[in-house]
Formats: C-alpha cells, structure tokens, sequence
C-alpha cells in the first residue's frame, strides 16, 4: 500500500477544521475513520499490479555518446483498469529518462512506454526493476509492486578517431601504388623496374637488368598484404588513470548535443582545460584513449589487407578476437571492446609476453597499448621483452598526460616551479625509458590523448612503407 499527497492533504485539512469543533476528540476520531474509509475503499477499487504483464523491445547496442529508446509494453489482463506512475530503474550511468511516468491502461489492453538512454559510460547496462503504482479512483491511495522485467544495453566504445581514418586511407593507398608514388626498400612485393635516381637504396639495384641496359635500374617495391597486426590492451592499474579531457560529457554534466549526431567528429567538444581546473575524475581513462587508437589503427591495417588479432590482459586474459574477418573486424571488436574495464591489480608482462607468443607463431606487429611508466616497465616488462622483440616487430604506445605538460611551463609562484621540477623529472623518466626501449628494438609512440590514435596510425604507415612488416 502507498499513500498519495491527497491523503496527506485530507488529513490537514482535517486538523484544521478539528481545531473548529466543539468536540474535539469526537472530530478527530471521526475525521481519522473517514479517512481510514476512503483510503480502504480506494485500495479495493484500484487495479491490481501483480497481475500486470510486462515485455520490452527496442536496441540492444548503442555507441558511447548516443542515445536510444527502449520500449515497455505493459498489458494489463485484469478486469479493472490500472492507472498510476510506473519508474522504469537502470543504473545511473545508463542516462534513463523520465525517471517516472504517468499510465493508464484499461482492462485486456496493452501500452507501450518508452524509455530513453543516454549513456555516460561503456559496458552492458541492465534493467533492474520496474516499480508500478496502480491509483484507486480517489487518489488517496494505491497498490505498489515490482516487477522483474530483464533487458540490456551493450554501450560500444564511441570510435572518435574515425575522422583521422580518410587521410591515412590516402596515404595506404599512396603505398600501395593507386597513385605515382611507389615504395622503395626491402621485405616488400616486388612492383616494377625503373632507372635509378640519387637517393636510390642501393639494395633495391637489379644488377641483371643493369647488365642488359645502358642504365641502372631498380626495383620498385609494393606493401606486402596479408600481414598479421596482434594488438594487445594492457588493462592493469596504469590504464585506470584519467587523462585529458573527456570528449563524451560524463555523468551529471550537461551534453552539448554531439552525443547524437551522425558526424564523425560526433562528441569532439567537451569542457574546455579551464573548466576541467582541479576536478580530477574529469577526463577519460587511459584504457579508453587505447581503445580509441587501437580501432583507427585496425580499420587501416584491415583496409591494407593485414589480418587484426585482439588480445586484452592483465594478470589474465580479459578479452581475445581472432580471425574475424575484414567486413566484420570493427563491429566484432568494438563489441568484445566494450565490457572491458580496467583492474587494479600490477600486470604480469611475463604472462602477457606468454599469452602473444602463444598466439602469434609466425613473425608479426605486437602492438602494446599501455602506460610508459618507468618502475613497472623495468620490473615487468623489460626483462622478458628480449623473448617478444627477437619474434616479432614490437610497437608501444602510450598516452602521455597533457597536465605534465602543462605543469612543466608554471612559472611565477614557488609552488609552480616546483611543480614545473616535477613534472620536468618525470618527463625526462619517460624520456630515459623510451630510449631504452628502442635499444631493444622496440618502436615506442608517446603523444597526448587526442594525438595517440592518428600517431599509432602514422606509424604504422611508417613502418609499412619501409617494408618493415
């Protein structure tokens, strides 16, 4: 049983005019059993909610930044008609709205009642119940009951990178000989012959050719397709730090509209530096910035006919993909993308370098997505990176926090130039352990959030365009 304000309202109303009784304690009794009446008779007259029917329908997937609309069919196969408020409950961070809604629905009849999401985090969003309200014909009172009414909403990460994705399709195509410019260098297809001009690989020399001609001649080379590109997501306790500035507005922030629009550069805008000033859970996580590059960096590699493989790890295995195929390579991987969370806990390189190389037998990009943070990378990963980089092309990439740069420039204040010493220092760190990586032959990408994506791409074009892979 529930109440409504119209209860509370009649028994006020009832006080006030016991004050203007003769008999006052006769008032209050008959005040009270009148009530007490009407509140029965409304419960008797109201429609039952147990009896109520429920299903639902409407997107099981939506992207980060979106919105979408999942309907509530109620139906109702009782005899009496059932009016009320009925609360559709998801968790907060799938954005439900309205919060409650006003129904009515007569006897052997169904209606449908939509519930919009927008939500502000990746994952799978559960319904959790729905809580009907069922009004007698006085509204003083009514019948209340929940209902388990199952339903989710996988949210995909929101693939902001695409924008980069026309330019560096440009430039694979530039490689793979769709316009003039061809590529010179070794471990590619061979193309075609042509005179030699300064600046020439002397590698590249046909010498049987040249002995058959006045000339020298060269070989041009093409992109060796086919190629295998394993990306692996470190999903330790370094990916869980935020950096940057959230391009999806977070939970309890205003959208600016993006969220819902077919552009590519969809959800770009957000708060800008200023507004984000001393508030540290704004920004997206590591873990997110990765994922964003590391779908730009798939789609390329898919687009120049490389095969994509997908692991994410930590102490263990979080997430694979494996084999899918170049139309279904994206959608797969930002489904298997989308629940991965990141764990608290330090990550086992030992058991990821095991993990890849049990994976990738034959030679192969290893694409490391994680944080360059020195005292985990010396006790984890650089002693047993020899045994990935002696196998296969390793590349790291890692988000740079844009708020080190920013402390670097402080001047003015004795606070500032400490912090300007600090954040100098803890450049320079990343800065030694860069060059300790590419001494073990490992390609290494260090830019800021919004740079991470195009920079993996670019090179990875690099790499491809030297005939490295």
């Amino acid at each position: 049983m529930a109440l409504t304000g119209r209860a509370g309202l009649l028994a006020a109303l009832s006080a006030v005019a016991v004050l203007f009784a003769p008999r006052p304690g006769l008032a209050v009794a008959g005040f009270a059993m009148l009530i007490a009446a009407l509140v029965v008779i409304d419960l008797l007259l109201a429609g039952s909610v147990r009896a109520l029917r429920f299903g639902r329908d409407g997107e099981r997937l939506v992207r980060l930044g979106r919105s979408t609309e999942i309907g509530l069919i109620v139906e109702n196969p009782g005899s009496r008609r059932v009016r009320g408020v009925l609360r559709d409950a998801w968790p907060p961070s799938a954005g439900a709205r309205p919060r409650q809604v006003r129904f009515a629905v007569p006897s052997g009849e169904r209606r449908r009642l939509i519930t919009t999401l927008a939500p502000t985090r990746r994952g799978d969003r559960e319904a959790v119940t729905v809580t009907v309200r069922s009004l007698g014909p006085l509204g003083l009172a009514g019948r209340q009951g929940a209902h388990r009414v199952p339903w989710s909403v996988r949210v995909l990460p929101p693939f902001l990178s695409r924008r980069h994705l026309p330019s560096r399709l440009a430039r694979l195509q530039e490689l793979e000989g769709n316009h003039p410019a061809l590529v010179r260098g070794q471990g590619t297809e061979f193309d075609s012959l042509r005179e030699y001009v300064v600046g020439d690989d002397v590698r590249s020399i046909d010498w049987r050719a040249t002995a058959r001609r006045a000339d020298v001649v060269v070989r041009t080379w093409r992109p060796e397709r086919d190629r295998r590109v394993l990306i692996v997501l470190d999903t330790g306790r370094t990916s869980a730090g935020r950096v940057g500035v959230a391009p999806i507005p977070l939970a309890g922030e205003p959208s600016t509209g993006h969220g819902k629009s077919d552009s590519p550069q969809a959800g770009q805008d957000g708060p800008s530096a200023a507004d984000l000033a001393g508030r540290p859970e704004a920004g997206w996580p590591r873990l997110d910035w990765s994922m964003d590059a590391a779908l730009l960096l798939a789609a390329l590699a898919s687009r120049a006919g490389d095969r994509v493989d997908f692991l994410a790890y930590d102490r263990k295995v979080r997430a694979s993909l494996s084999g899918a195929s170049r139309t279904e390579l994206l959608s797969s991987l930002v489904n298997v993308m989308a629940p991965i969370e990141a764990e608290l806990v330090e990550s086992d390189a030992s058991g990821m370098v095991s993990a890849v190389l049990a994976r990738a037998g034959r030679r192969c990009l290893v694409v490391l997505l994680t944080d360059l943070n020195p005292a985990a990378l010396e006790e984890g990963l650089l002693p047993v990176l020899s045994q990935l980089s002696s196998r296969h092309l390793v590349l790291l990439a890692a988000v740079a926090d844009p708020r080190v740069a920013a402390m670097a420039s402080g001047r003015g204040t004795a606070e500032r130039v400490y912090d300007a010493a600090a954040a100098e220092r803890l450049r320079g760190e990343r800065r030694r352990i860069t060059a300790l990586l590419r001494g073990h032959g490992v390609e290494v990408v260090d830019a800021l959030p919004e740079d991470i994506a195009p920079a993996l791409a670019d090179t990875y074009l690099a790499l491809k365009a030297a005939g490295r892979l």
